[in-house]
């Protein structure tokens, strides 16, 4: 995954929306993070040096210290709308793995370049589809003609409409509201 950016709304409360892309595919992964961490991402992004060393600046400084290097980041699971993730170190000693938010993972992979991981199990449940790449898709045919149509549930009416607003986020850039719609139509499945 690569980082898309970051985005925030004014009814957002101070989180952010971290968004990963895919880098050879077609799916997003909006993940909400507090101010502080989506600064320490921009931060390091931007390559701006503050003059003391940030919180995650020290983290880096103390696993190179302790002759370590961070080798990826997996996100790797996603319990009740909570994403966790892994970071991988390797040291002389062996490779070993730390429990992480994912937003500090992700502060850490990029001051390390590292790769960045999501399972497929956590990108078919929380990714949105970039609408972008839509021509792989196959072609509509025209429906054999079959009995008449039978009328909507209002459940079926109502996830209609919440896809349609997930589209509607999505080509705005909102993936703030983007990932609020697609847990509400998540918990609809469910």
């Amino acid at each position: 995954m690569e980082i898309m950016g970051l985005s925030t709304s004014p009814s957002s409360g101070g989180a952010y929306a971290l968004i990963l892309n895919e880098r050879d595919g077609n799916r997003r992964l909006p993940i909400i993070i507090g101010t502080f961490e989506a600064q320490a991402i921009a931060l390091e992004l931007e390559r701006i040096k503050t003059p003391r060393p940030m919180t995650h600046d020290l983290m880096r400084n103390m696993i190179k210290g302790f002759g370590s290097q961070v080798q990826a980041v997996f996100i790797n699971d996603l319990k009740d709308g909570t994403f966790f993730a892994q970071v991988q170190l390797e040291s002389a000693g062996g490779e070993f793995v730390l429990d992480s938010r994912p937003s500090d993972a992700i502060a850490l992979a990029i001051r390390f370049d590292a790769p960045i991981y999501v399972s497929d199990d956590i990108l078919n449940e929380a990714g949105i589809v970039s609408e972008m790449i839509t021509e792989s898709i196959e072609p509509v045919r025209t429906p054999e003609p079959e009995a008449e149509p039978q009328p909507q549930k209002s459940s079926d009416h109502h996830m209609q409409l919440l896809e349609k607003k997930l589209a509607a986020a999505i080509a705005k850039e909102d993936y703030e509201r983007a990932a609020l719609i697609r847990d509400e139509i998540n918990n609809l499945k469910a």
